[in-house]
């Protein structure tokens, strides 16, 4: 089994890489491969609606095919867990991971549901304010997907403002590492259930548009 992590932050070492890390020791601690993904630092174009992935559903994203998204699909379509981290800048996730994220599930999507019932679990960095909306932006994604979200014993955030400083906040590691064991259990749970228990039937989608 592997979790991906993908680290929102431009700083690898800042606080939302070092949240992230606490969580994946504790998935390393019970013998699951884990790998930390930052691309905070990459451009990368934001979704522009054009649906051409709908229309070939090929598993990659067709207009903008040279960036981190592409990059790294076939790691997440590869992985058993996805954890995301973003700093919290203005009450919400950061605009590269945004992005990211924008077109990497809708490649997901229309592509019959890539990230469909992989253990999912996220967790954000923030100074002072806003980290909830962040929080709640990064499980949308997962629940849209059918994916399972992993819970901690509080929301998901740790504080600081500083690279490090999260390090002093006793709690918010609490959280990452409770997190960590949850994402375990979780995986570890689903293995076991492939080989007991049949998956739900995946419906095809159905779309009502209120504007006709």
């Amino acid at each position: 089994m592997k979790v991906i992590a993908i680290n929102g932050s431009p700083k690898q070492d800042g606080n939302t890489g070092l949240a992230l890390q606490t969580v994946l020791n504790e998935i390393q601690t019970e013998g699951i491969e884990t790998e930390l993904i930052t691309i905070g630092g990459h451009l990368i174009h934001g979704c522009i609606g054009c649906c051409k992935c709908m229309e070939v559903k090929s598993g990659r994203c067709i207009t903008f095919p040279n960036d981190a998204v592409n990059e790294l699909l076939p790691k997440l379509v590869a992985a058993d867990g996805i954890v995301l981290g973003s700093p919290t800048y203005f009450s919400g996730i950061n605009g590269t991971l945004k992005s990211f994220l924008d077109r990497a599930f809708f490649v997901s999507w229309v592509n019959g549901g890539l990230f469909r019932l992989k253990i999912a679990g996220s967790i954000v960095a923030l100074r002072r304010g806003g980290g909830t909306c962040a929080f709640d932006e990064l499980n949308k994604y997962f629940q849209i997907s059918e994916m399972t979200v992993a819970s901690s014993c509080y929301w998901n955030a740790v504080h600081g403002f500083a690279p490090g400083e999260m390090q002093q906040d006793a709690e918010g590691n609490q959280i990452a590492r409770i997190l960590g064991r949850n994402i375990a259990y979780l995986l570890k749970l689903q293995d076991y259930g492939r080989k007991n228990v049949p998956l739900p039937k995946k419906e095809d989608a159905v779309a009502t548009n209120f504007i006709r």
